[in-house]
């Protein structure tokens, strides 16, 4: 080992699914543990006495009762859309006009795309996230100045640039043959370089032709490792847009199938209001479909079914989607996917709401073996969360019988005053 360095604190451990085992036996938390860190990952995880004494040489960073967990990982984004979080009043058809279009048309200047891909990944590095699977605009430099600036802060990220080719302004639209060419050629340039991962991004069928559908289909079938991501079922309004767009579909989800956009890597946001053949087709291909509650609750989507979907087996991770979420939080969204639960009659376990923003999103974005968990030969990603970061927060964890009621008053109450430190591929973002 050449740097190596031990952190110590409470360790979360993921062992199991927690959907699919109990949910205290498939997360555990070592009380005195630790873990160490060596050339961007992670070397071994144990007792913080056992480490010690098997690695006197390493540099120790004591974070005594912190919970040392996975950085958060968020599955669904739209980096653009930054400076327009918490607007006021619209539903999704209108937000994309008064909002984000207008927003999204500043992007063809590469200074100002460069400006909040900055501003936007500090945000979320300060709330403890360390991976990011964003939309950028219909223009490349929207997806050069994304990746930039993970590469500047050592992150693991995932992006493409959106295409669309109707139903959206002049000077945002593109065609299905330039779709596919700057896709090709972003992929070529970005894809694998660094930790960074190219995503084929269709916005959803309603702005986009069957043309420039079945164009970005033959991309994905040409690069098959890239992942794919749109939007699937968000508003009931939505999908009556698509059933008039395409009136031979057999469903919304079929308007994808049909042009070569469903599969295992392809990631659906939303998917509130699913027909019964669609979450069959879902989960028999495995795709991935990522929830994003501030989102579903903020514009009046709906409220996801996250027991029955996961009962059934389908894969779900879970997301900000800012600027249509209200929040860069990972703690603020577990909060609402645990409101949501609610409203439904199926509250969400703290294990099970750490996971969805960990090995949950690992899993939907086909990188279970390298990141969403703490365990060797993983990317050091790292969270250290501050259980008592508030004194209302501090007075209600004192009362915890078990470190799960420890932990559940900063998944509800907490921001990024309970971010402690942050280290991404090993090296330390945030904290001093």
């Amino acid at each position: 080992m050449q740097n190596p360095e031990l952190l110590t604190g409470q360790v979360l451990l993921t062992h199991a699914n927690p959907f699919d085992a109990p949910a205290t036996e498939a997360l555990t938390v070592e009380r005195r543990g630790a873990v160490l860190i060596d050339g961007g990952r992670i070397v071994a995880t144990g007792t913080a006495e056992a480490l010690r004494k098997e690695n006197p040489q390493a540099k120790t960073t004591d974070y005594g009762d912190a919970l040392i967990l996975p950085g958060f990982i968020d599955a669904h984004v739209h980096y653009p859309q930054t400076g327009i979080i918490a607007s006021w009043g619209k539903r999704l058809i209108d937000w994309l006009n008064s909002y984000t279009f207008p927003e999204e048309m500043r992007f063809g200047d590469a200074a100002y795309a460069q400006g909040v891909a900055d501003r936007y990944l500090d945000l979320t590095l300060a709330n403890g996230t360390t991976t990011v699977c964003s939309y950028c605009t219909i223009h490349p430099q929207s997806v050069d100045a994304f990746f930039s600036a993970a590469i500047a802060r050592g992150l693991r990220a995932y992006a493409g640039k959106t295409c669309m080719d109707r139903n959206a302004p002049d000077g945002l639209r593109d065609s299905p043959q330039s779709a596919y060419d700057d896709s090709k050629a972003l992929l070529e340039r970005w894809h694998g370089q660094d930790r960074l991962e190219y995503v084929i991004t269709p916005r959803f069928s309603p702005t986009s032709t069957p043309d420039q559908l079945n164009a970005l289909g033959a991309l994905w079938a040409e690069h098959p490792d890239c992942l794919m991501q749109t939007h699937l079922s968000e508003q009931v309004d939505e999908i009556a847009w698509v059933r008039g767009l395409f009136p031979n579909a057999r469903d919304y989800l079929d308007t994808y199938e049909t042009h070569g956009l469903l599969g295992a890597r392809g990631l659906y946001g939303h998917a509130i209001h699913l027909e019964a053949r669609e979450k069959d087709r879902l989960r028999e291909i495995g795709a991935g479909l990522v929830h994003c509650p501030t989102s579903n609750t903020f514009i009046g989507s709906g409220l996801f079914d996250m027991a029955g979907l996961m009962a059934a087996g389908q894969p779900i991770g879970l997301a900000t989607d800012t600027g249509g979420g209200s929040s860069f939080s990972m703690l603020r969204t577990m909060a609402a996917a645990y409101e949501i639960g609610q409203l439904r009659g199926t509250p969400l376990h703290p294990a099970q709401l750490l996971w969805l923003a960990t090995a949950g999103s690992a899993q939907v974005l086909h990188a279970s073996n390298k990141i969403g968990r703490i365990a060797p030969g993983y990317e050091a990603d790292l969270c250290i969360l501050d259980l008592a970061s508030t004194p209302a927060i501090a007075q209600r964890a004192t009362r915890a019988k078990d470190i799960w009621e420890q932990v559940f008053p900063t998944i509800m109450m907490g921001d990024d005053r309970a971010i402690m430190a942050v280290y991404a591929g090993g090296k330390k973002q945030i904290g001093t």
